[in-house]
């Protein structure tokens, strides 16, 4: 069994999709969500299916004797940012070698590094009169979204898409792709 830990700041809609896509898998297990916001949705989500949850703050989830107990605690083997807007320390990272892995909502390299989540990337594709976007998942590294790619999928745009239009068109991309990469990445510890 593997247990995963998600970690959560916003709404959870990746987190349920994820938590809906393993229900049935007797070899994962969701055994924390950690969230650096107390009034995340995210946490209403983890609750609603029973899963534990933690709030760790910013600074809190910068210190190793705060963060690493709880890996230990729930014997975690493999991490998964789903709209985490946290930098992962070094100490972590160091810890989970090839396991912490993170969803960013466009094609990097473009449109990742700090400041670049949410709308700002799809105001910046808008602006930019990009002809298609995407989702991209990668390995996190101690580089804002810099980290090796793992996998990237991408949707046409037309010049009529509007930065609302180009979030819908990326987050169906998140809810069909992203489960699945983390299925394969199980698969292969």
């Amino acid at each position: 069994m593997t247990n995963l830990a998600i970690f959560v700041s916003g709404g959870g809609t990746n987190l349920e999709n994820i938590i809906r896509h393993f229900a049935d898998n007797p070899e994962v297990n969701i055994a924390l969500v950690l969230s650096n916001r107390a009034d995340a949705y995210a946490l209403v989500r983890a609750r609603n299916h029973n899963i534990p949850s933690v709030v760790l703050t910013r600074a809190e989830f910068a210190q190793a004797d705060k963060l690493m107990p709880l890996m230990q605690q729930y014997d975690i083997h493999f991490v998964v940012l789903a709209g985490f807007l946290v930098m992962v320390p070094d100490f972590l990272i160091k810890a989970f070698p090839r396991r912490i892995i993170n969803i960013h909502p466009a094609l990097l390299p473009k449109y990742g590094g700090k400041g670049m989540y949410g709308h700002h990337v799809h105001e910046a594709v808008k602006a930019a009169g990009e002809t298609e976007t995407g989702m991209t998942v990668h390995y996190v590294s101690n580089v804002c979204d810099g980290g090796e790619i793992i996998a990237q999928f991408s949707t046409p745009l037309s010049p009529d898409d509007t930065p609302d239009d180009i979030a819908a068109k990326e987050h169906v991309l998140e809810q069909e792709h992203f489960p699945k990469v983390i299925e394969q990445l199980l698969k292969e510890l």
